[in-house]
């Protein structure tokens, strides 16, 4: 059940933001959409149907922007080239390794759209655009509480817009006043920095292996083996016994407040 909910929620989340990530405001969009709707002309029903199409073939990127995928996927890259393994563990098993982190980390953050936003519109107990605009919430205030504000500056400079304030002159931000357009790819770039700040981490006592190993065959007049050969499976114990798996995992599931 908690599955079905999180699943109706991030399909709900991502046809919610796609009108902002199209540089659309979202009353606009929903007015369109729903004038559309009450038209019953065949025009206004093609029209939906493209724009159903439209959302389901960003969908898959635009739940990327706004849930902490990007940071873990790109974490779990780094690791697989920081062991030497070029092919193992394969793609499959790493986007689905960091699906299911994702879907663990976004729990409450799903539940809380279903709750709030998905459930109340299936149930006809507020209408299409309330739903979508309470679905957005917990997805802008999960984006909002792991931006940088270095990033938010940024991107408002961009566009020429004011730095992002609060509602009273001279208060901090909330995440009520960052507009969508400015808060997702500025979410993004601060999800890419920190995860290649992990990665540099991960990189360290794997590059120390590769140094012993490389000075030791220099030592020995080994100078023809590749030192790559032999450290790999140096690397690959290390890691083992260690327990990496359970730290990285840990470790990312913790860097979002979540699992204690």
């Amino acid at each position: 059940m908690n599955a079905r909910r999180a699943g109706l929620a991030a399909f709900g989340v991502a046809m919610a933001v796609a009108a902002p990530a199209a540089a659309v405001t979202f009353d606009q969009g929903m007015e369109s959409f729903l004038s559309l709707a009450e038209g019953g002309s065949l025009s206004g029903r093609i029209v939906q149907g493209i724009v159903l199409l439209t959302v389901l073939s960003v969908a898959p990127g635009l739940l990327i922007m706004v849930t902490c995928f990007t940071r873990i996927i790109v974490v779990l890259s780094l690791l697989r080239s920081a062991l030497g393994l070029q092919q193992s563990p394969p793609n499959m098993v790493l986007i689905s390794l960091a699906m299911f982190l994702t879907f663990y980390i976004m729990g409450p953050v799903m539940d809380r759209a279903w709750q709030e936003g998905l459930r109340p519109m299936l149930n006809e107990q507020v209408t299409g655009e309330q739903g979508l605009e309470r679905m957005i919430e917990p997805f802008r205030d999960f984006m909002f509480a792991h931006v940088r504000g270095r990033d938010l500056a940024a991107f408002a400079s961009f566009s020429g817009d004011p730095p992002p304030a609060g509602p009273e002159p001279g208060s901090p931000p909330t995440a009520q006043s960052v507009d969508l357009r400015l808060l997702m790819p500025a979410f993004l770039l601060s999800e890419l920095r920190r995860a290649f700040e992990i990665g540099f981490l991960l990189f360290l006592p794997f590059l120390v292996i590769d140094m012993v190993v490389a000075a030791i065959l220099m030592a020995m007049g080994m100078m023809m083996l590749p030192p790559v050969m032999i450290a790999l499976p140096f690397k690959i114990i290390f890691f083992v016994l260690t327990d990496g798996w359970f730290l990285i995992a840990g470790s990312l599931i913790r860097s979002y407040g979540t699992g204690g």
